[in-house]
């Protein structure tokens, strides 16, 4: 999800406040914010279809209009971004455990503390852990630690716009992209950090891609075993879906073992 502007790009998060992103009540249709993008009509996280309730069980909304992973059942990680700092932190709902997120069986926990990547300025490091509290019966999603997976096809899921300027969506959307090597993604942006970001979309064409509402998302894809294992974090582009304009994402291999040192000592 972008939706400030940065460097020329847009970020895919919301310019919504968390109180009144946690009150609300989604319908469909209804839009949280609409950002200078493109009116083209798409199915879903632009390009995407609806995923299955279960399919992606350890995907969690934020309050804040942002996406993320649990990465321990006690333990959120999303961009840097969709956060303002680190610190104590209780004004930020998760909502786990469903693909609608107005169904009864919703798990919503408030956070309690927040810590946002060490260093991050607003360019790369683009990544933060929010601590909940108390832990989420669902099960939690592996990051990559080598590079090894940086490549193929990646799946992305969120409740984003499902078309630049469009609104949020009730029911979580799915959809595939393929990577995108740093030298053509270099070419589209100019101002890409190589080994802190990873790109991903159809260049040429377009069409499918993660927008206003999915930052902080995760990019994933199947490891050696079969097993669902993260490699990037919804970051930012130009706009959503563009030809040419590809996806760009935290490279989650790069930052393993800061988070894991991290999520050691928020204690979750």
């Amino acid at each position: 999800m972008r939706s400030f502007l940065f460097l020329g790009t847009l970020r895919r998060t919301l310019a919504v406040g968390a109180a009144a992103l946690a009150a609300l009540t989604f319908t469909a249709g209804s839009a949280l914010a609409d950002g200078p993008r493109d009116a083209r009509p798409h199915e879903g996280v632009v390009g995407g279809t609806p995923a299955q309730q279960g399919e992606f069980p350890w995907m969690v909304r934020l309050s804040m209009g942002c996406g993320g992973a649990l990465y321990t059942q006690q333990i959120v990680l999303t961009a840097a971004h969709c956060v303002g700092g680190s610190g104590a932190n209780t004004s930020i709902t998760a909502t786990a455990g469903v693909v609608d997120l107005n169904s009864s069986q919703a798990v919503k926990v408030k956070s309690t503390q927040v810590l946002q990547a060490p260093g991050y300025n607003g360019s790369g490091k683009d990544w933060a852990l929010i601590k909940l509290a108390r832990p989420v019966d669902q099960p939690t999603l592996k990051i990559a630690d080598t590079d090894a997976y940086n490549n193929g096809t990646f799946t992305v899921a969120g409740w984003g716009a499902d078309r630049e300027g469009g609104s949020q969506q009730r029911n979580l959307l799915k959809a595939t992209v393929p990577f995108v090597d740093d030298t053509a993604c270099q070419q589209a942006y100019g101002n890409l950090i190589p080994g802190e970001e990873i790109c991903a979309g159809y260049l040429d064409q377009g069409g499918v891609d993660t927008c206003q509402g999915d930052s902080g998302g995760p990019m994933f894809r199947k490891d050696g075993a079969g097993a669902w294992i993260q490699v990037g974090i919804v970051s930012w582009g130009q706009g959503c879906a563009r030809p040419h304009y590809p996806g760009v994402y935290t490279e989650v291999s790069t930052f393993a073992a800061a988070i894991k040192s991290a999520a050691a000592s928020l204690g979750g």
